[in-house]
């Protein structure tokens, strides 16, 4: 029964945020960090009592919802989506840590769609239900074009719309595909004809089933975003506020990859199978587009925007690679990329709060002024560009391995983002934190250290012993491997 809670308390948080914004933008976050806090607590205790079943399922929620169309309230937690959410509610306490001075105007209501975001993006990770699904994949969508169009810098509107209308577009075709899917499937899967589990082995074959599957996989690929299905995180990212590039970058990305892990490929094997190579080339395209066009950025919140289409190429090839080691690889790559590009918008979003400018051609020589803002800025991006010790580095290199098992050419050219990463990273270090000082700031507060800190520690905690992941992620990920690999 504690499932639904964890979508209710962000969202009854978010409502109660905007509540007391009379209060003062103090009781506005403090509410809104109570209620990420206490849906951090109820996660743990789930976790704590659950005692994993078949398929690693550690806690399970099923009501019926509209019987007469078989759709219904199912939700379920595994080691997969709990290393999910719980990646999705630290990073939303950073987030509302990161905007404490930046946000100024309308806190109340910042707060309510920053919390209604994350409450929609735990309840992708836990529904069940395909109908369910696609409800709280719409509804982490609009408070997000909120959060860019009111509170983010100078193109703002351009850039919400254009991240509207992907997404949405990409939407509307994954609930073509699960209207079809349940009626397509209705025979087999009888009055629970949306329900994930009665679902899997029961697509249809043939032509239709290459058009569901193709559906579901455009509506998770404009998500993660996969090239040439990416041209609207750069404006996105860039134009947001930093606590809506971090969830963007930390979390709503990886509600693309996580609906190729838990639907597109569970759901459609013998296509996914058949469709690996082209999917698989799309993510190497993606590791070295998004790396090259990184390194010809002269916008520092846009080349950091950049990197994620490069570091989530990774996450592409090694779900299509789909065996164990490429998919820890993803999982890994999926947590160490919100921590670390997430944490590398704070560090740009900090130097615009100050300087007012993210032009690198301004910037040079903060370490003189800031040397606790850039001694950040270097550690996190020395994790972007796959330093050894550092969680990139395990999920980049277990996604190359297991990649290498299944198609080596592809891994072999994917290889070589790991060294335009290390061009772009040292490009954004060296213009950013070296060289003769055109401006001076206030530096990093202490309650901006602790931020950096925790992220730092999650990095270097995954880089060094990431078992745990693995193996709270392993069952789930058995349940995937082997049925898309080419």
């Amino acid at each position: 029964m504690m499932l639904p809670w964890l979508i209710l308390v962000p969202l009854m948080g978010g409502a109660l945020a905007w509540a007391v914004q009379r209060a003062g933008g103090t009781a506005v976050r403090g509410v809104a960090l109570a209620a990420l806090a206490v849906d951090l607590a109820l996660v743990l205790a789930v976790w704590s009592k659950a005692l994993p079943a078949a398929g690693g399922w550690l806690a399970d929620f099923a009501r019926p919802w509209i019987p007469s169309l078989g759709i219904g309230l199912h939700l379920g937690l595994d080691g997969l989506s709990l290393v999910l959410i719980l990646l999705t509610l630290v990073l939303g306490i950073l987030a509302v840590g990161a905007s404490w001075t930046e946000i100024g105007d309308r806190v109340g209501f910042f707060h309510f769609n920053l919390l209604w975001t994350l409450g929609g993006i735990v309840g992708v990770f836990l529904a069940l239900d395909l109908v369910l699904f696609f409800l709280l994949w719409e509804l982490m969508l609009v408070p997000m074009f909120f959060l860019i169009a009111l509170w983010g810098h100078e193109d703002r509107m351009r850039a919400a719309i254009k991240f509207f209308l992907f997404t949405q577009g990409g939407g509307l075709l994954m609930l073509v595909a699960i209207l079809a899917l349940g009626v397509l499937a209705a025979p087999s899967a009888g009055l629970r004809r949306f329900d994930y589990f009665a679902l899997i082995g029961h697509a249809p074959g043939g032509v239709t089933g290459w058009l569901l599957m193709l559906g579901f996989f455009l509506a998770f690929a404009v998500k993660l975003p996969a090239v040439p299905l990416h041209t609207w995180l750069p404006d996105a990212h860039t134009e947001a506020p930093t606590a809506g590039s971090v969830v963007l970058a930390g979390l709503l990305l990886k509600t693309g990859a996580y609906g190729l892990l838990r639907f597109a490929v569970p759901l459609f094997p013998a296509q996914s199978h058949a469709f690996a190579p082209v999917a698989m080339a799309l993510g190497v395209a993606g590791i070295l587009y998004g790396g090259m066009l990184a390194f010809a950025q002269d916008d520092a919140k846009r080349l950091v925007a950049y990197t994620s289409v490069s570091h989530l190429g990774f996450v592409l090839l090694g779900i299509y690679a789909d065996n164990r080691l490429a998919l820890q690889g993803v999982v890994m790559q999926m947590l160490a990329h919100g921590l670390s590009t997430g944490g590398l918008f704070m560090v740009v979003g900090a130097v615009q709060e100050r300087l007012h400018t993210r032009d690198l051609d301004r910037l040079g020589g903060l370490w003189a002024s800031m040397p606790r803002l850039s001694a950040a800025g270097l550690v996190l991006a020395l994790a972007s560009l796959g330093l050894p010790g550092l969680g990139n580095f395990v999920g980049e290199f277990l996604v190359l391995l297991g990649s290498w098992a299944a198609a080596p050419a592809f891994a072999a050219i994917g290889a070589l983002g790991l060294v335009v990463s290390v061009v772009y990273a040292l490009t954004l270090v060296q213009r950013t934190f070296h060289g003769p000082a055109r401006a001076a700031a206030a530096d990093f507060s202490f309650g901006h250290l602790a931020v950096m800190a925790v992220m730092v520690a999650g990095l270097v905690w995954f880089g060094l012993y990431p078992q745990p992941v693995f193996d709270l992620a392993g069952p789930s990920l058995g349940a995937v491997a082997g049925t898309a690999a080419p």
